[in-house]
């Protein structure tokens, strides 16, 4: 090293090197705070924020998080439609999203596959739709006419419970009488505990007193179910009702595969498919006649496909040995997947008659 670059060293070493950062000393840290009071500049204006790396750190979290959702969006689009009451269907079998209101249209279409014993739901939307309670939506409770939030709660798991004793309970679906759903009833509405009586007990209904207006239930000499799971899907409902009740609505639709008592080893299984929709009433004790834990019914109504199209007989009758498992005789078809439209009540889908039509696809 020459004197020259030894003497700039020297001096560098104590001065500091040109363009290098200065440490201010205690007494210009004063100054300058003194003058910032004066001229009301913020506190650090000339120095570092670390306020920046925390927004760009944010940006950062917020552009992942996009990319994470578009990438959910492009792998399962129909999943994230149907979050919110769009088309149910998924793609490459992934299941459908829980139905929260009314979907805008019906599932898409499916590869033409016949059920078997081993995949009773093959070929249709049913198989990415939930496994019996699961696949029904109940909503958060909150304060309703005459009930606090923790019994509007109560209300609407006892009305899933209806529904769950009236069409999935193994024993009734073999054609036992329906004991927990009839215990969920009010005792005291008449016309409903009149109606029980003939339509459990006769052995020629009408379409008035025909059970199946409200239960699940199939001739186990004539039918069996394909396995121990009937797929789902629909939700529950509530508003306040008359003199302050709590009115819950149920729209779901059950899918049922079953195949012959006697197969013999065919293997054919056909897939009746019933929507119901159950308006029940749960009454102020104040105002009405009823029992603890009970509801009155407002209102019932069904829709079926594959469930039988002759006079009622009590059971659903599934179109065992026709083409496609479809009955022939039938003008009205309708597609049972279709959810985004109301029940069709002027086609004998009320009380008053069995609701029958052919399915566009089963």
């Amino acid at each position: 090293m020459s004197d020259e670059e030894w003497d700039r060293f020297l001096r560098e070493s104590v001065a500091g090197a040109a363009g290098a950062p200065v440490e201010p000393s205690a007494r210009a840290r004063e100054v300058e705070r003194r003058l910032r009071e004066r001229s009301g500049q913020p506190e650090g204006w000339r120095t570092y924020s670390p306020a920046r790396p925390r927004r760009r750190t944010g940006w950062y979290v917020t552009g992942l998080a996009t990319v994470v959702a578009l990438l959910v969006v492009g792998f399962f689009p129909q999943q994230v439609v149907g979050g919110f009451g769009g088309n149910d269907g998924g793609q490459d079998g992934a299941p459908s999203a829980a139905e929260s209101e009314v979907p805008r249209e019906a599932p898409g279409a499916e590869p033409d596959l016949r059920p078997t014993l081993a995949e009773p739901f093959r070929g249709s939307p049913a198989a990415r739709w939930a496994d019996g309670a699961a696949g029904i939506t109940v909503p958060p409770a909150k304060a309703t006419g005459w009930m606090d939030a923790a019994q509007v709660e109560r209300a609407l798991r006892q009305s899933r419970d209806f529904l769950v004793a009236a069409g999935l309970d193994s024993g009734v679906l073999r054609g036992e009488r329906p004991t927990k759903a009839i215990a969920l009833l009010n005792p005291h509405q008449k016309d409903v505990q009149e109606y029980l009586r003939t339509a459990l007990s006769s052995t020629a209904p009408t379409p008035e007193t025909n059970p199946l207006l409200l239960f699940s239930r199939f001739r186990p000499e004539q039918a069996r179910l394909v396995g121990d799971v009937v797929k789902t899907r629909g939700r529950i409902t509530y508003r306040e009702g008359k003199r302050g009740a709590v009115e819950v609505t149920a729209d779901v639709t059950f899918v049922y595969p079953v195949t012959p008592a006697g197969d013999g080893g065919r293997g054919e299984v056909v897939r009746t498919i019933v929507r119901r929709e159950v308006v029940m009433s749960w009454d102020d004790p104040a105002k009405v006649i009823t029992e603890p834990g009970t509801m009155s019914l407002v209102s019932y109504a069904l829709d079926m496909t594959n469930g039988g199209c002759s006079a009622p007989t009590g059971y659903f009758v599934p179109p065992f040995g026709t083409a496609d498992g479809q009955p022939a005789d039938q003008a009205r078809q309708v597609d049972p997947y279709d959810r985004s439209k109301p029940i069709d009540t002027s086609n004998g889908t009320t009380a008053t008659g069995n609701g029958c039509a052919t399915a566009t696809r089963s």
